[in-house]
């Protein structure tokens, strides 16, 4: 049965992030730290191959993938965004420290979020919204191999929802430039909505979990490389 590789990736370090600022609408770019650490993961390890590169619109994701996968053509998607902090929104904790609903927030207390910001429910349905209507055009269109650079919050999100074996968002805790090799069987999505998780990504070839080897094999094998 014909299967789907969707390399699941964070974006490189921002220059808010390195600030320790809550960024999540920001438009911040890479800084030239983040560029280099994403260049030498590049090279040292290489990324898996995509027909197909989705990104959140936001200026550190499309920067990630013009060095990631240079010369490809992306397809921004709003829904991959990272929350929206509202008047939190790129500030540090330390410039939030009088704010009386700050440690309420940063303690995950439920129904808690900034002032006018993203609450927890709207920002969990919209990127799981994003991630189904995008497998499912991948499957529809027959493209087996796929690559979404989006936000740390995001990929801990989809991966809490839809990930294969299952565990809470703060297990898919991911570093910049890094992420997971994601399989989309279409019977175990159609039926339960659930991607196998098999690798992390990115990850020397002689260090690939033999199934993660073998279907790279299989597929370049069969029509791409």
């Amino acid at each position: 049965m014909k299967s789907y590789l969707i390399a699941l990736l964070r974006h490189g370090t921002s220059e808010g992030e390195a600030e320790g600022r809550y960024i999540g609408h920001t438009d911040a770019q890479l800084t030239a730290e983040g560029r280099a650490q994403l260049r030498a993961l590049r090279e040292e390890y290489g990324y898996p191959a995509a027909q197909a590169v989705l990104i959140s619109p936001l200026r550190r994701c499309r920067e990630t993938a013009e060095i990631l996968y240079p010369g490809q053509n992306t397809i921004a998607l709003a829904g991959l965004q990272e929350c929206y902090f509202g008047e939190f929104e790129n500030k540090t904790a330390e410039e939030l420290q009088n704010e009386p609903l700050f440690p309420r927030w940063l303690a995950g207390e439920t129904g808690v979020t900034p002032p006018f910001g993203e609450e927890a429910g709207a920002f969990q349905a919209r990127i799981c919204t994003a991630f189904l209507s995008a497998v499912d055009g991948l499957i529809k269109t027959g493209t087996t191999r796929a690559a979404f650079i989006t936000h740390g919050g995001v990929v801990m999100a989809l991966l809490a929802a839809f990930g294969l074996p299952e565990a809470p968002m703060h297990e898919w805790l991911t570093p910049g430039g890094c992420g997971y090799l994601l399989r989309v069987t279409p019977s175990l999505w159609m039926r339960g909505r659930k991607c196998e998780v098999i690798a992390p990504l990115p990850q020397e070839p002689a260090e690939e979990s033999p199934e993660a080897a073998a279907l790279w094999k299989e597929r370049e094998a069969a029509e791409f490389l």
